[in-house]
């Protein structure tokens, strides 16, 4: 039975670009292929397109031709349907797409021979006040001040128990994988990708206490909106939701997990020394 890949493009490095018509010559007439209708009419292949709400089902793989920001895109189109992600770096350095471009294809046949082991990545999913469902994230879900200048009351219940009202910019209730991002640039620890915990970190709080907490992965964070401004929730970068004061979300462990290929090769802690410049002595 022919397989099915999906490719998801960073829509503004021209070597992505590049990059998914090499992946789409390897294909060939060996394995199917499809893409989200913005992506496929980016490379002039619109009878590969397909809407981002169906992309997922019903593939095999998922390769992600872009840096952290692509791979983010593909997991929140992907995750939920049990899709692996094959990330190959297009740009920057970057913490999720180990594959270098020179050797996608070889990373695909490997792919192909069942060669790459699967790397289960912890999600954080998101609720309204209602119980319904926002979103999930990869990364970080935020609570973030809706005006510039001006900083948000939250506050914070942990597993129904009122525990502090920040006056910040924003908090972030972050997973290992999102220890190195978002958070880390507010202050919060670097936590290995294959732990289990989720990061609260307060943004910018004008509060006595206003130092990132590690918390159990069982645990659930309440973010209320008080005083009299409004605040964004995003999920990855992607707002989603305004919440006004009075509204409230609830952020907890998903039962859906990200799903990466990974050839055994790269390792957390080299990377962290790549990125942060830190030479041996």
């Amino acid at each position: 039975m022919t397989r099915t890949l999906g490719l998801v493009l960073h829509h503004h490095r021209p070597e992505a670009l590049e990059l998914a018509k090499r992946a789409l010559h390897w294909c060939g007439s060996k394995v199917g292929a499809r893409m989200p209708t913005i992506d496929a009419e980016m490379i002039g292949r619109p009878e590969l397109a397909i809407d981002e709400s169906e992309f997922g089902s019903d593939l095999d793989a998922c390769l992600s031709l872009g840096g952290d920001g692509t791979m983010l895109r593909s997991a929140a189109l992907v995750a939920e349907y049990g899709v692996p992600i094959l990330g190959v770096n297009a740009g920057h350095l970057g913490y999720l797409s180990e594959i270098d471009p020179d050797h996608m294809e070889v990373a695909l046949e490997r792919w192909l021979s069942g060669e790459l082991r699967l790397e289960h990545r912890m999600m954080v999913e998101v609720f309204d006040s209602r119980g319904d469902l926002i979103g999930r994230a990869l990364n970080e879900a935020v609570v973030d001040r809706d005006e510039s200048g001006r900083a948000v009351d939250v506050a914070v219940s942990i597993d129904s128990k009122p525990f502090i009202t920040f006056l910040a910019d924003g908090l972030i209730v972050a997973t290992p994988t999102g220890s190195t991002a978002y958070s880390l640039s507010a202050g919060g620890p670097i936590v290995e990708p294959d732990f289990r915990t989720l990061l609260l970190t307060p943004v910018a709080a004008h509060t006595v206490f206003n130092r990132p907490m590690v918390l159990s992965p069982t645990t659930e964070v309440k973010l209320k909106i008080e005083g009299y401004r409004s605040a964004v929730v995003s999920l990855d970068g992607r707002p989603v939701r305004t919440l006004e004061p009075g509204e409230s979300v609830t952020c907890r462990t998903s039962k859906v997990s990200a799903t990466f290929l990974v050839s055994g090769e790269r390792d957390f802690h080299q990377v962290l020394k790549e990125k942060f410049g830190i030479a041996d002595r």
